[in-house]
Order: C-alpha cells, then sequence, then structure tokens
C-alpha cells in the first residue's frame, strides 16, 4: 500500500474517531460486502483491520450495528454503533439547526417628502421596532407632481430618519434618486441571531413573572410573544 494511500486511510480513521458526519445512507451490517474492514470500535478506538465476519461478529456481541462510514477507503472503514439512535439525534441537531438559523428580512417603509410631525413619530417607531428585531430597513420617499423638483426635501428627511435611530442602525446604502422615488437602506448594529436570543430570553422571563404573578396578567406573555413573532404588516402610506 503506498504511503499516499496510508495517509488518507489514518486521516479517515481520525475523522471517525472525531465524530465526522455519515453519508444519508451507509452500508450497514450484511449489506456491507467486501472481505475485509478497518474496524473503529463503539467508543472511537481502532480495532484494526479485521475479517468482514469478524466485525460482524463484535457487532451482535455489542448489539450494535456495523456501519459503513468511508466506503472509498482501502479497505472500507466501518464503525460500531446504535444507528438508529445515531439518525434520530442527527435529525434532532438537524431540527435544532433549523429552528436557530437566522435569516435577514428587509422591511420597507414608504413617507412622502412633506410627511407630518405625527404620522413621522408612527413611521419611525415601526423603523426602531424593525431594527430591534435584527432586520433591515429599506426607507423610499414617494414624490408626486412639483415635489419631483424639490429632491432635498426627501434627502433631509432620510438624514434626520438616519440620525433618529443612530443607536440602533447605520446607513448600509446611501440615499439615491429612483425614478419618482428616492431610497436610503439602514442595517441593524444588532445581529438577527442577538436580536433573536434576546426576544426569546425576555419572553422567557414574562412567562416566568406571570406565573409568579398570575393575578397582574396572566395574557400578557402570550400578547408579546405574538407580537414578536407575527411577522410586522407594513404600515400604509403616508
Amino acid at each position: 500500500m503506498s504511503t499516499r494511500h496510508d495517509a488518507a486511510v489514518r486521516q479517515t480513521v481520525v475523522w471517525c474517531y472525531r465524530g465526522g458526519s455519515i453519508s444519508a445512507e451507509p452500508r450497514i451490517n450484511d449489506r456491507i460486502r467486501v472481505p475485509e474492514v478497518r474496524l473503529v470500535g463503539p467508543s472511537g478506538e481502532q480495532v484494526g483491520i479485521v475479517p468482514l465476519a469478524k466485525a460482524l461478529e463484535l457487532a451482535q456481541e455489542y448489539d450494535l450495528d456495523l456501519v459503513e462510514v468511508a466506503a472509498n477507503a482501502r479497505p472500507p472503514v466501518c464503525k460500531l454503533m446504535d444507528y438508529g439512535k445515531f439518525k434520530y439525534e442527527s435529525a434532532m441537531k438537524a431540527r435544532e439547526a433549523r429552528k436557530n438559523q437566522a435569516h435577514t428580512v428587509i422591511k420597507e417603509m414608504k413617507l412622502r417628502p412633506k410627511i407630518d410631525p405625527h404620522d413621522y413619530d408612527t413611521k419611525k417607531g415601526h423603523v426602531v421596532r424593525f431594527l430591534k428585531q435584527g432586520d433591515k430597513v429599506k426607507i423610499t420617499i414617494m414624490f408626486r407632481g412639483r415635489e419631483q423638483s424639490r429632491p432635498e426635501l426627501g434627502y433631509r428627511l432620510l438624514q434626520r430618519l438616519a440620525e433618529d435611530v443612530q443607536d440602533l442602525g447605520f446607513v448600509e446604502s446611501n440615499p439615491k434618486q429612483d425614478g419618482r422615488n428616492m431610497i436610503m437602506v439602514l442595517g441593524p448594529h444588532k445581529k438577527k441571531t442577538e436580536a433573536m436570543a434576546e426576544a426569546r430570553q425576555a419572553q422567557e422571563a414574562r412567562k416566568a413573572e406571570a406565573k409568579a404573578n398570575p393575578g397582574k396578567s396572566q395574557n400578557a406573555a402570550e400578547t408579546e410573544h405574538d407580537e414578536v413573532e407575527a411577522p410586522a404588516e407594513e404600515p400604509a402610506e403616508a
């Protein structure tokens, strides 16, 4: 056996010791069709090259499965394990990973250049909420009629909004004219994963408080939970 091949086999075995992943449907037990295998024990210990019959005998002795983890090695590397338990734990880990996966969402907020103070505060409140949730916000200033000749109004409004929320976000894309609109994108200082973790902690704290003080507001935690989890609806144009 060549030196390069020996090194590849050793690397494969080390990979098995460290819990390397297994292909979707590896061959197991009597589906393995080779005269001998390089066997790895239940705890990751190297047993060595043994006849297939001996490996299957050890699998029965330990009440485990013989799983081919590296079919391309010569001889193939097999490991003794509870394959059913392995598949279940792998599925649970994948499910948890998907659950905690963070997707960056781009929200959109539309404003008019001559927006009144009350509407501006309402729109800004939505932008603040989006940034706290770790989402980006696309701000669109819509010009109509003669307003198109005053782009500076939209620019000043975008600058004002960026300054008002600078503690929560930053200007990711500077204001630019796009036909009748002017667009700016704000990015959150807080990562989506951090925002999700904080939201979960706050939710657990509210549940604990509601359980400790049922007379105060039994449904408060559930109501706020819905506000955190439910997708935000875009408010009507001002």
